[in-house]
Order: structure tokens, then sequence, then C-alpha cells
């Protein structure tokens, strides 16, 4: 982990203020370039110092139950239907995950071969994921030139932002469930605001924050953050004709998080990274000029996590009554990869 440069002024937990972004005149808007140096791939995963890893296993690690937070890789491709096939593209017009498996004869071998779109099923969006889109640049100003041109004196391909940043140590700390969708749903319907995760609907910060309240989390700086909106629960109650349906319509309209200025504060104050059990974590598509991908992605280097399954991980926290936990995260070791699933666990 980079310690961060000692010409920015920084507050008592080594980062800037919100107001202070950008950090330099000229670079995009809420951008925080430069703060690790400007050779930096690893953003907000630099808060994830050996010390706050240690302090998240001893306090977070008390019987050492283990939840799997990743939804199947072939889970967008197993929908059947009895009148139709169904299409070679999942979400995000994605390919699906397709396995080979063939035996070896004569010997008693099995070998198979997977096929599939890095974030076709539960996912980290890495930094040459998504960019500013009207300056057209990512993380730390990569241009598309830098990361589709070749490496150094020409030889080899370039790696910059490539998840191969991340799987040196792993997206390791403490988590926190919001279990929006629990706590939404144990509402009065005259208290909460209406959502649905195949709508264009937006889940505030106030609410989140009122979710964290009830259940008695207390927020620590550089926690990983995990929201579950109920999309997997939505999901599962639909027919595969109306997904299909669904992802003919272009854009794709999810619910997910709020486009907002309090919500980047708040993200910015507190995390290392954020994830949910949408697929665009954030509402889609955006409600504003700007989109949370952006900024996270593009400004900060702040891992987004898609389509992580967290109903498992509700039923723990609601049975333990504590909705923090120790995770560990090993992304895929693919120079110059997008993205990648998280190979994720969630420890208690």
């Amino acid at each position: 982990m980079a310690p961060p440069n000692p010409d920015v002024k920084a507050n008592s937990n080594g980062i800037p203020d919100f107001e202070d972004l950008p950090l330099r005149e000229g670079d995009p808007h809420h951008s925080a370039w430069g703060l690790y140096g400007s050779q930096d791939e690893l953003g907000t995963l630099n808060r994830l110092t050996d010390e706050r890893v240690a302090a998240a296993a001893r306090e977070e690690i008390r019987t050492g139950q283990r939840v799997s937070l990743n939804w199947p890789l072939d889970a967008q491709s197993q929908m059947q239907s009895q009148q139709k096939p169904g299409p070679s593209r999942a979400y995000f017009q994605r390919a699906r995950f397709h396995q080979d498996m063939f035996s070896k004869a004569p010997a008693t071998v099995n070998d198979d071969v997977w096929t599939f779109n890095s974030q076709v099923s539960t996912q980290w969006d890495g930094l040459r994921h998504f960019g500013y889109q009207e300056e057209k640049v990512f993380y730390n100003g990569v241009t598309m030139k830098d990361i589709h041109g070749f490496g150094k004196e020409g030889e080899g391909k370039s790696t910059v932002n490539g998840i191969q940043a991340w799987a040196e140590q792993g997206i390791v700390g403490r988590g926190i469930l919001v279990d929006y969708h629990g706590w939404r749903t144990s509402q009065p319907d005259d208290k909460v605001s209406a959502y649905n995760s195949f709508e264009s609907t937006s889940i505030s910060l106030a609410d989140l924050q009122a979710c964290l309240e009830a259940q008695g989390t207390e927020v620590k700086f550089g926690d990983i953050l995990f929201i579950r909106s109920g999309f997997m629960v939505s999901h599962a109650a639909k027919t595969p004709d109306e997904i299909w349906a669904h992802q003919d319509i272009v854009p794709h309209r999810f619910g997910g998080v709020e486009q907002d200025e309090g919500v980047l504060r708040w993200i910015w104050t507190n995390f290392s990274a954020v994830a949910g059990d949408q697929p665009s974590f954030e509402c889609w598509p955006t409600q504003q000029d700007w989109l949370l991908h952006e900024v996270l992605l593009g400004g900060w280097g702040c891992p987004i996590g898609e389509l992580f399954d967290l109903e498992a991980l509700a039923v723990r926290c609601r049975a333990d009554k504590r909705w923090s936990f120790f995770v560990c995260s090993e992304p895929c070791n693919v120079p110059g990869g997008v993205a990648s699933p998280p190979n994720i666990l969630a420890i208690f």
C-alpha cells in the first residue's frame, strides 16, 4: 500500500476532505488523482493497511463461520423456457458462462474449459472498466490508447490499471452489510420510499443510514460496504421470459444507489470498496449528468462490486444480530484484466 502524497492536505484518516476534491486544477470533478502518486493502481484499496486488516481480523473473526458471497458463474446461463431457448447474452449484452468438459481416456481423468465475460456474474469492476465519459480518461489520467497500446519500448501488451494490481494483496478487511431490503420490507409502506429492482429507482443516503441505525452497525474508516437491495429476491421471482423481455429494453433499467453528492461524500469519507447485489450498483440509467461509476472508478480507484449474492449473508447477520464481518476476496491474477470474479468469503 502506498503512503499518501505528503504535499496533499490530509485529515486524521490520511485522506483529503471531500471539499478539497479534485486535488489538482484541471482534473475531472471529484477526482483524487495524485493522492498516492501518478503510477498508483490501488486507489482506495490503499486504505486497507496491514494495521487495519489485522484489527479487522482480531475484532470480526469470532466463530469461524464462513459465508460465500459468490453467485454461481453460470447463474445467468441456467434460465430455461418451455417456449423458446434463452438468448446467448446476459445483462448488458455480456457473454454467458459456458463450460466444456471432456474426458482424457484411457486415463480416468477429466478436464474442462470455461468461457465467460468477467462481469457476467459476481464481479469486481476494475480500473479499466469505466472512466470519465466526457473527459475520456480512466483513473490517474489513463487513456484508451494507454490501455489498448503496447508496453514500454513497444513490447508486450499494456497492463496499466489492470486487475492484477488488486490480486497481489486482495481486497481484505472489515465488511459491513446494509440490509436495505430486509429493513425496507419491515417498515410500514408510508414510511419508506417505493423501490423496484427492475426499474430506475434510487436508494437514498438517508435510507441507507436509517438502515444502519436500525441494525446498530458502526461504520469504520476503510470498511468494505455491501448493500443488499433485494435484486436477487426479485430476480428469483421472475420467469425466464420476464427476464429476457427486460434484457430487450435498452438501456436496461435497474434500481440502485442514488447519484447524489451526499452519497459521494459518504463513500469517500468511509469506504475502501463498495458492492451490491444489483447488476449496476447505482440506479441505472443515471438520474444525473454524471455517474457514480465515473467518480468511484475513474476518480478514486474505488472497486465497485456487482451481482454479489448477499442472501445467505443477510440470514447469518440476522441470526448473529451483527452486520459486520471479516472479508477475504482474491481477484483473479489476470495482467491487464478489466474485471474479475471476487472469490469472496465473509468470515464471522
